[in-house]
């Protein structure tokens, strides 16, 4: 149990990197650029995984209806998501965009009985008024430090939790290996980010510690992260207890943008927080 919580720690550490390294990342880099190269890295990452551990010979079961649903659930969960996560980071702190952004557990709740049909209870609906009263409290009243277009950015992150919540429910409704499926759903990110880049964008070249956040971002973030909560999800006899650690990662995101960006942690984003992750906690623990 030891070994699978360090597993997944060490995600969950990854994770709360991301909207700080991200928006790093953005102040020198176009967003579908940042977005593309991070993508085609975690891609290839996961191409090496898959050679090593013997899954990708998958590949050849799949038909064409499965590619073509592969290529929609990546457009959907890894490009459509985080193109909207980062034009909310490029617009807000990057506090006030992991928030947000965090109402995707929540996303899944409502997506999971549109589609699923899980039963709607008492209790998931008192999860949902939490979580969208964290949201008020961090959208009304009070600005924020961004200089950038504050509403455009906060619709930004509520499309992604939107977009990756039903990402979530339909991939596990198609119910494929993960590891074959992710890295598709990156290289579909990678090639959607280039050419919407490519057509919209003027591309920089990327030069010295640039890279360092690249590698970091497609590798340890897109890729490796996602290893390590496999590793810790599927080995612990305890999957309940080790999935509430990631329970864990927004707070560790505030401290991360304090420490990278100067951002200062504010009363206000720690309350909203709060409640979007204790109603997404009431949430998850919701009886039929």
């Amino acid at each position: 149990m030891k070994k699978q919580v360090i597993f997944a720690m060490g995600a969950v550490g990854i994770w709360a990197t991301m909207a700080s390294v991200v928006k790093l990342q953005l102040s020198g880099l176009p967003n579908m650029e940042a977005l593309a190269i991070g993508s085609f890295l975690g891609a290839l990452f996961l191409l090496a995984v898959n050679m090593v551990t013997g899954q990708l010979r998958e590949c050849l079961t799949y038909t064409v209806r499965d590619y073509a649903e592969i290529i929609g659930l990546g457009f959907l969960g890894m490009f459509w998501y985080n193109a909207a996560y980062y034009l909310g980071l490029a617009n807000l702190t990057s506090q006030e965009a992991c928030i947000l952004n965090y109402l995707w557990p929540l996303m899944i709740m409502v997506f999971a009985w549109l589609i699923l049909k899980e039963p709607m209870t008492v209790r998931k609906i008192i999860a949902m008024l939490c979580s969208f009263a964290g949201v008020v409290i961090l959208t009304v009243g009070g600005g924020t430090a961004s200089a950038g277009n504050v509403l455009l950015g906060r619709l930004a992150c509520l499309m992604a939790a939107v977009s990756y919540g039903l990402f979530s429910v339909l991939n596990k409704q198609r119910d494929r290996n993960q590891w074959v499926s992710m890295m598709f759903y990156w290289l579909t990110a990678a090639v959607f980010a280039a050419v919407t880049g490519l057509l919209t964008e003027e591309w920089v070249m990327i030069r010295g510690t640039a890279w360092i956040g690249m590698l970091w971002i497609g590798i340890a973030v897109n890729a490796g992260a996602n290893l390590l909560w496999a590793m810790g999800i599927n080995g612990g006899e305890n999957t309940a207890r080790i999935a509430n650690l990631a329970f864990l990662t927004p707070f560790l995101s505030l401290l991360v943008s304090a420490a990278l960006l100067g951002e200062q942690i504010t009363l206000r984003a720690v309350t909203a927080l709060v409640f979007i992750v204790g109603g997404i906690l009431v949430g998850s623990t919701s009886r039929k």
